[in-house]
């Protein structure tokens, strides 16, 4: 039967993979957003369309922060579960573990 410490290294490697993504998500919302605002007030939007697309754009601001927390989370939770279990390190899964906190560094 599998190691289930290598199972828990796949969930927790998901975990931190899938955060990041939807981190780089809400920013790229964020980004688009603004710009519609721009061109909202450029084109001499009415105070509503500019005041609940403010609001869109705070929404979005606020799901980058949460998403912030629980990246830092997972990001610990998982690097503190490889430290643990260095004797798994030739597992593809250790090393997906490590793929994956290496591209998450650029988040923080």
């Amino acid at each position: 039967m599998a190691d289930p410490r290598l199972k828990q290294i796949r969930i927790k490697t998901g975990v931190v993979n899938r955060i990041a993504k939807e981190k780089q998500s809400y920013e790229k919302e964020t980004e688009t957003e603004k710009n519609r605002l721009l061109k909202l007030k450029d084109n001499g939007g009415d105070s509503h369309t500019l005041r609940k697309q403010e609001e869109v754009i705070q929404e979005s601001a606020m799901m980058i922060t949460d998403c912030q927390k629980r990246l830092t989370a997972a990001y610990a939770d998982l690097k503190a579960v490889l430290e643990n279990e260095k004797d798994l390190s030739e597992a593809e899964e250790f090393q997906n573990a490590s793929k994956a906190l290496e591209l998450a560094l650029p988040h923080f």
